[in-house]
């Protein structure tokens, strides 16, 4: 939550459709912004990778990229693995930049092959949600990937964000590389706090162990 305010605090319930990125207003190449994602990669990412070096406008070589290649620079995942490594998850989180490292992690949890793991996959059409839970989706060619096909062999593009109120009806989530920026959403649920398609997996955290 202290992220999303230094951010400005942004909602957006159509989950980007009417975003349209310029290089002019794009929140992650604002002054004290992209510095911010640049700490994102370097407190998320374990020491010594080369992505380290990213910031919201950087390439690991200190260059500007154009506007155009961002998404061969999204920092979501990086986000999850900063906020998790500030809120003392030590070694035992899968800090990465991708959200299937950890996504197949708690998919090998859930399936017994991890000792007292720190993320469990849940089936989000069986469980609800708990504040501080992670709800994933898979993107571009892994949208139609299902909680039933996880673990995978091979990474995949996903989307994940951090569940930071809750009720029956509908959750409030953050994420980050949303928009560009760090934005609260709204999920819809059944009633019984279950999120179901399009979000692919729930995954448990387990703050007490």
């Amino acid at each position: 939550m202290d992220e999303w305010r230094l951010w400005g605090m942004r909602v957006d319930d159509d989950w980007g459709a009417a975003y349209a990125p310029r290089a002019a207003t794009m929140a992650q190449l604002q002054p004290g912004l992209w510095e911010r994602v640049g700490e994102y990669w370097w407190e998320g990412m374990n020491a010594g990778e080369a992505d380290n070096a990213l910031t919201g406008k950087h390439d690991a070589n200190g260059k500007v990229f154009p506007v155009a290649v961002k998404a061969d620079y999204a920092w979501s995942a990086a986000f999850i693995s900063y906020v998790m490594r500030i809120a003392g998850a030590g070694r035992d989180f899968p800090y990465s930049s991708n959200h299937a490292t950890y996504i197949n992690y708690a998919a090998r949890a859930a399936g017994g092959k991890i000792r007292n793991p720190l993320l469990i996959a849940e089936n989000p059409e069986q469980y609800a949600p708990r504040l501080g839970d992670l709800l994933c989706f898979g993107r571009g060619r892994a949208r139609g990937l299902t909680f039933t096909e996880l673990p995978t062999a091979q990474l995949f593009p996903a989307h994940c964000a951090i569940v930071v109120a809750g009720a029956v009806h509908r959750l409030s989530v953050v994420s980050g590389n949303m928009d560009d920026a760090v934005v609260m959403q709204h999920v819809p649920a059944d009633g019984a706090g279950r999120v179901g398609a399009p979000w692919m997996v729930v995954l448990r955290v387990m703050y007490q162990r």
